[in-house]
């Protein structure tokens, strides 16, 4: 495995488990502590960054189509049977709620960004650094 994509997937799970680290465990807890929904907003934002630059890299090392923007590099990743279809729509998810968050586009539904973060995030997060680092078949 190329020595970027390993170091991207370590930076990326160094910031979940960061994330696990602020990550309160009720809503109410989240949202009556501004910094503890801040710090949790600012890592779900890299988090997501860091799962962009990954695909754009596993992209590059597996010589593919290179996508025209950061939702498309799940697709090519998924047609190309390195994550599942499933995988890559919760990625495109992810990608809008982080555009949602970094330039409060509309209307943040704090008890969605909660869950998302709480429940969703970090288990995609995994599985897709499990995907990407696995050699071809």
């Amino acid at each position: 495995m190329n020595k970027r994509i390993k170091d991207k997937a370590e930076e990326l799970e160094n910031y979940l488990s960061e994330l696990e680290e602020f990550t309160p465990s009720s809503f109410e807890d989240y949202i009556n502590d501004a910094k503890t929904k801040a710090a949790c907003e600012r890592y779900a934002e890299k988090i997501i960054e860091a799962i962009v630059d990954l695909a754009f890299l596993a992209i590059k090392e597996k010589k593919l189509k290179m996508p025209e923007d950061d939702k498309q590099a799940f697709s090519i990743l998924a047609d190309n049977k390195i994550i599942s279809v499933e995988l890559a729509s919760k990625l495109k998810d992810a990608k809008g709620m982080r555009n949602i968050l970094a330039h409060e586009y509309g209307e943040v539904d704090n008890e969605i960004i909660f869950e998302a973060i709480s429940q969703e995030l970090i288990k995609d997060a995994r599985e897709f650094i499990k995907e990407v680092e696995k050699e071809p078949r």
